[in-house]
């Protein structure tokens, strides 16, 4: 959870120029969930809210939005929990990986298909 909000911080330092001005900031921290919400004037927007699940296990939801120098909106939905982190949606859509080649998908299923004797 401190990743989240040190993670939001340097987010907003890191677009924040010197003549920012805050529009809206709240936050709300309690035993079992908390949540919080900022915008400032440059178009930086983020919110985050929290809530423990059974004893130890949190579940955390979150987006965050500004505009990239170019004059891009950019804009991402995230969960996080027991599980790990979790893109929900993103403007524009993150980069995808390539294809696996075709001899790495034959060596797998060779490897799948003959397992280790130990």
């Amino acid at each position: 959870m401190k990743f989240f909000v040190v993670f939001a911080c340097l987010l907003a330092v890191a677009f924040a120029g010197n003549d920012v001005n805050v529009i809206r900031s709240d936050a709300e921290v309690n035993v079992d969930n908390f949540k919080y919400a900022y915008e400032f004037d440059n178009s930086i927007k983020a919110e985050q809210q929290g809530n423990l699940k059974g004893e130890d296990t949190w579940v955390v939801n979150g987006q965050y939005s500004y505009t990239s120098p170019e004059g891009e909106q950019v804009s991402l939905a995230y969960t996080a929990d027991e599980n790990g982190y979790h893109v929900d949606a993103a403007n524009p859509l993150l980069p995808t990986p390539p294809p696996i080649p075709a001899a790495i998908l034959r060596s797998l299923e060779w490897i799948a298909a003959h397992p280790s004797k130990e």
